[in-house]
């Protein structure tokens, strides 16, 4: 009997150590979730920021608001304040109506001294680009990118083409609107200009190696951006030719 009764109360212990455990989780749950929709003050650009304005001004000026969004929301390097210690930071590059701003956009050069920060060991290289070849306004300074390169084949059929990444992962410094002279072979481009589409120049970091690949595919090429998301595969993505375009 007594035996019985040890075996319901252990029963009875392990049930409520259960029911304690779920509790505990459920209730660790819910303050994550909860945590994730707290909102975050970040700013946002409400005209253009022209570079080497200080955060302060664009304030007081109203060229950027602060406004609130979901803690899960808020990119890494938002914006959050700008107080005594970032007010007196320039802006680095234009920052565009509409971009939520990010950190890494402010910085101590003044301008004119050297207003394109490029990281050390690397080249800066700029590529010309209709809207729709450079995703719009979407990509920004900071923003990561894949190239995609469409070139002539050099199999039996000249007109033949294919298109394959050329680089998988690029960092953007610097975004621009001024011109470039079009390179002979960039069709794109060109018949981009003619038609009076806009164009832009998207500015990228690399390595020098890498650079070479860049400007050697800006030369024979017709270049193409995709935005990178944060989990995206890109490496060992098989080219596309206009024989396999339809395959299965």
């Amino acid at each position: 009997m007594g035996r019985r009764v040890l075996a319901v109360l252990a029963a009875v212990v392990v049930a409520l150590v259960g029911v304690v455990a779920v509790l505990l989780y459920a209730k660790g749950a819910d303050s994550r979730a909860v945590a994730g929709q707290k909102p975050v003050d970040v700013y946002v650009a409400q005209q253009v920021v022209p570079a080497g304005t200080t955060a302060g001004d664009a304030v007081a000026n109203g060229l950027m608001a602060r406004t609130q969004v979901a803690a899960k929301a808020v990119p890494a390097g938002a914006l959050t304040a700008v107080d005594d210690k970032t007010s007196k930071l320039l802006a680095l590059n234009d920052i565009a109506p509409g971009e939520l701003v990010l950190s890494s956009r402010f910085g101590t050069t003044p301008l004119g001294q050297k207003a394109l920060q490029v990281p050390d060991g690397q080249v800066a290289v700029a590529v010309q680009l209709s809207d729709p070849a450079r995703v719009g306004t979407f990509v920004t300074p900071g923003s990561h990118i894949v190239i995609y390169d469409t070139y002539g084949s050099s199999g039996g059929n000249g007109s033949a083409k294919q298109t394959q990444v050329l680089l998988d992962d690029v960092l953007v410094i610097a975004m621009g609107s001024s011109s470039l002279t079009p390179v002979q072979g960039q069709s794109q481009q060109t018949q981009a200009q003619q038609s009076g589409t806009p164009t832009a120049l998207v500015t990228v970091a690399l390595a020098p190696d890498t650079a070479v690949k860049l400007v050697h595919g800006i030369q024979t090429g017709e270049l193409y951006l995709g935005l990178r998301g944060t989990d995206a595969k890109v490496q060992g993505t098989k080219a596309v030719t206009d024989t396999t375009l339809f395959a299965k």
